[in-house]
């Protein structure tokens, strides 16, 4: 009789109530206790009020600790009765507090929101179909005296995700899924920068309740933390009535060494083409031995309409690239294997990036588009921008560098599933596996010299220089093979060569003397480290006023990988409008600063070098300098317009 009796039952309708419990209460406390209560339940999903068909008994407690405002115990939520006269009077709206909702009364409804979405987040997510289904074999099986449910009503649902323990959702909170531990997730939640309330980084379960208290009452949400407010509007399949319009592009700062420029820039997702895999081809160092990976914006002028062109707009791209936050000038090998040093999103220009790898470490890059919908690549922006003002994680060198930041960025950012079962931890073999499963377009590399028209490939100027070499050698007959036996010789020896050459030589050398001033610049460099690392040690006051300068780059230059340093901790998430004033007016500030001390530092550092890597230095700056007197008379000499 019961199984026929389920089988005619149509779908019954429940939802979630909240009811005061019995207790002495003042006709004006009941009043504004249930006024309250009202507030909190109009404010929650439909999909939350039908899931949660339960009534919900709310008490005001005295045994709650003087700064709680309520907790929860099974289907009982205590509020702090200390409160409730506030609440009974009104002050409660008025009444300004520490806490991060900014009064007394926005507070409770905050705590009555986050004790539900605990309720909701236990719950096992069925339909409303299937929870009224199980509500009706509940009240049948009570009236018949059964205890748990009859055989017709079990297994009848399917276990699906909680919201604290969905696979995406953990991905964009900050606990994704560790590169090479089969699915294993981190145990802690390094997006520490500008969070609303910390308390949402002590676990999953807190991070859902916390997110949701903003997700329901802050209007600003869905422009301070997007990824996570579409993740709830298609969770709910609904949205807050009440939402900010939010502005065109994200706020980022661009990372580049032009200490000149201000580096705060307004990115928006809509005048990015694509996005590229970039790739730094392996050197001799062993912390690159397997290459580095970074992410290539490709990103339209303001001018050009979306479309193949934009690559052509190489001052615009970007690179967003992982990488250890150094906060000393040397790199230590312990400290990069033990996590010692900050990982951080950089936002950097394109064209250093390609300065950086192929003129000074003498390493190729590849550029290959990757294989990403409209959409997709919106999302990844976005999410770049997020971890941009959020992430502060730890560098490992073996577990936890570029290639798994950048994985990890990919997963979170598309979304594609295909990238969920990517695992690996080096650069390399990272781009063999998203070439492999057709996630990145590797045929335009086919053709090496269109490779590089296009700009998919920036060659080592290693080339270049044995190019220009190859000429000199032609022109001048020299002894030397190769354009590093030219090299090692020294700037003095180098220069009688000068005057012999015709202007095609010319040319030839003045690129191959900016290299030498490259290398030289290398090795005065790693001198310095060492010499500054042990006269540190020793107290060595020749460096004092040198070691000022650099100390005061590296505090004043970290705010452009943690840009979150600028707002001392005011507001969450992205920063909005409000904000940018004080973005400006604080970086504008940090880059003056820089520039200044940038200028000291070069002219102190100078002076700490040994003489025979000062003197040549100066004699290579010499060489330059009479090699393009010289191009210039020889232009002029030919008929040409003067050189400058």
């Amino acid at each position: 009789m019961l199984a026929a009796l389920v089988s005619l039952a149509g779908p019954a309708s429940a939802a979630l109530s909240l009811s005061l419990d019995q207790q002495p209460l003042q006709p004006a406390e009941h009043a504004a206790s249930q006024a309250l209560l009202d507030e909190a339940l109009a404010a929650l999903p439909p999909r939350m009020l039908q899931q949660l068909d339960r009534q919900v008994r709310v008490r005001w407690s005295t045994r709650l600790p003087h700064q709680a405002y309520g907790r929860a115990g099974g289907n009982l939520i205590e509020l702090n009765r200390r409160l409730l006269p506030s609440l009974t009077d009104g002050s409660a709206a008025r009444q300004r507090t520490d806490r991060v909702h900014g009064t007394v009364r926005q507070e409770l409804l905050a705590t009555l929101i986050h004790e539900l979405t605990h309720l909701y987040d236990r719950a096992r997510l069925w339909s409303p179909a299937e929870r009224s289904h199980q509500a009706f074999c509940r009240q049948r099986a009570a009236s018949l005296g059964l205890i748990g449910l009859p055989e017709a009503c079990r297994g009848q649902t399917q276990r699906r995700f909680t919201l604290s323990d969905d696979p995406y959702l953990l991905d964009i909170a900050g606990w994704p899924q560790r590169v090479g531990s089969r699915g294993e997730r981190e145990r802690h939640n390094a997006q520490v920068a500008r969070s609303p309330d910390t308390y949402e980084l002590t676990s999953p379960l807190e991070f859902v309740a916390v997110n949701l208290e903003y997700f329901l009452l802050d209007p600003s949400y869905a422009c301070r933390r997007p990824s996570l407010h579409r993740y709830f509007r298609e969770h709910f399949g609904w949205q807050p009535a009440k939402a900010e319009q939010c502005a065109d592009g994200y706020p980022i700062l661009n990372a580049g060494g032009d200490f000149g420029r201000t580096p705060l820039l307004r990115l928006d997702p809509k005048r990015v083409y694509e996005v590229d895999y970039l790739f730094a081809e392996a050197n001799d160092a062993w912390v690159s031995r397997w290459g580095h990976s970074m992410l290539r914006l490709v990103i339209c002028a303001p001018e050009r309409t979306p479309g193949p062109d934009c690559r052509l707009d190489l001052d615009h791209h970007l690179v967003l690239s992982f990488r250890a936050f150094v906060g000393d000038v040397q790199l230590s090998s312990w400290d990069g294997l033990t996590g010692a040093y900050p990982s951080r999103l950089f936002v950097l220009p394109l064209g250093q990036v390609i300065d950086e790898y192929t003129k000074v470490e003498l390493r190729s890059l590849a550029s290959i588009p990757l294989k990403l919908e409209r959409r997709e690549i919106e999302m990844l922006v976005e999410r770049s921008a997020e971890l941009h003002w959020s992430y502060d994680g730890d560098y490992y060198f073996l577990s936890n560098n570029c290639a798994v930041e950048t994985l990890k960025l990919l997963r979170s950012g598309t979304r594609r599933e295909e990238l969920t079962a990517l695992d690996s931890i080096l650069p390399n073999g990272l781009l063999g596996m998203l070439i492999n499963r057709n996630l990145a377009n590797a045929s335009v590399l086919d053709d090496p010299r269109e490779a590089l028209r296009l700009g998919y490939r920036f060659d080592s100027y290693r080339d270049r220089y044995q190019a220009m070499f190859n000429v000199l050698q032609e022109r001048l007959g020299l002894p030397q093979q190769t354009v590093e036996q030219w090299l090692e010789l020294t700037a003095s020896e180098r220069q009688p060569w000068i005057t012999r050459a015709d202007l095609r030589a010319s040319a030839a050398m003045l690129l191959v003397e900016q290299a030498a001033l490259r290398q030289q610049l290398l090795l005065a460099q790693e001198e310095l480290k060492k010499r500054y690392l042990s006269g540190r040690e020793r107290g060595d006051a020749s460096l004092a006023k040198a070691d000022g300068a650099l100390q005061q780059i590296l505090a004043n230059s970290g705010y452009l990988s943690r840009p979150a340093e600028l707002l001392n901790d005011e507001g969450y998430g992205l920063p909005q409008a409000g904000e940018w004033l004080r973005l400006e007016e604080q970086s504008d500030q940090r880059q003056a600063q820089l520039n200044q001390l940038s200028g000291e530092l070069e002219r102190e550092v100078r002076l700490l070098l040994n003489d025979e890597r000062r003197l040549e230095l100066e004699s290579i700056e010499r060489n330059l300098e009479q090699i393009g007197q010289h191009l210039r008379q020889l232009h002029k000499a030919e008929g040409g317009l003067e050189l400058r």
